[in-house]
């Protein structure tokens, strides 16, 4: 599996500190990779923000799990160089012609509810194709909306009620958990979310939730015990390093 090598880092228990997360020094600029994950957003027709993370969450995974990701795949050598370095996404925003000409390029588009994003091959961010470079990456906020009660059926992303997020800042987090998430899984497990589509419930947790669900100072019991895990935010962009983000618990 693709993800293997995630689920070899995170598994060792999920406790990676802010100051592992976060620490670049060893980086070489030019080698910098990352996913973009492309939102669609019309100026007339804005999508629900729920729907579009939950599209956004799906994609990206399913762009590493897709069968070109797999060692003889088309994919398999982007795919697996982005995994074993820092897991980056950079969500931007589409409409129009723009949003048609990513189509073009590798990834996969999900849809949520009639919201949409694209997660595309990730590469080298000082080689990122003209038309991704293009897209603007602030202003891609929407409104909160009520989605209701999450469905049983599907894993459960919990956002932080304690720390705000841009609508593209919260689409790189919920698919960081769902990455996470699918690598720590049995084959069963997986083969059953696969056939879903790999649809899951965004919603933002109550203080009550959060509480409740964090994982604390033991994620190894969390994950054995409840199936949660949180995803850990590196800092580069509007949280402080070390910040959990999201609590993804399979159910």
């Amino acid at each position: 599996m693709s993800l293997q090598p995630l689920a070899a880092r995170y598994a060792s228990w999920l406790g990676l500190s802010a100051e592992d997360t976060a620490d670049t020094s060893d980086e070489d600029p030019g080698q910098v990779r990352a996913m973009p994950v492309v939102l669609r957003i019309e100026r007339g027709d804005p999508p629900g923000r729920t729907p579009l993370l939950e599209a956004a969450a799906a994609a990206a995974l399913a762009v590493c799990l897709d069968p070109r990701s797999e060692p003889e795949g088309e994919w398999h050598e982007p795919v697996s160089a982005w995994i074993d370095g820092r897991i980056r996404k950079v969500a931007r925003r589409a409409r129009g012609a723009h949003w048609k000409a990513v189509q073009d390029l590798p990834g996969v588009t999900i849809t949520v509810d009639g919201a949409q994003a694209r997660a595309l091959l990730p590469g080298l961010v000082s080689e990122t194709p003209k038309e991704i470079a293009r897209l603007q990456i602030s202003g891609s906020e929407l409104p909160a909306d009520e989605p209701g009660p999450p469905p049983e059926a599907v894993p459960l992303l919990l956002l932080n009620p304690a720390v705000t997020m841009t609508v593209g800042k919260a689409a790189a987090q919920v698919g960081h958990a769902t990455m996470i998430l699918a690598a720590l899984l049995d084959p069963g497990q997986l083969a059953g979310w696969e056939a879903q589509g790999y649809r899951c419930a965004v919603r933002t947790a109550t203080s009550a939730e959060w509480r409740d669900l964090h994982p604390g100072e033991d994620p190894e019991h969390a994950w054995r015990e409840r199936q949660v895990i949180a995803v850990r935010d590196a800092g580069f962009t509007e949280v402080d390093p070390g910040t959990v983000t999201v609590l993804a618990h399979w159910r």
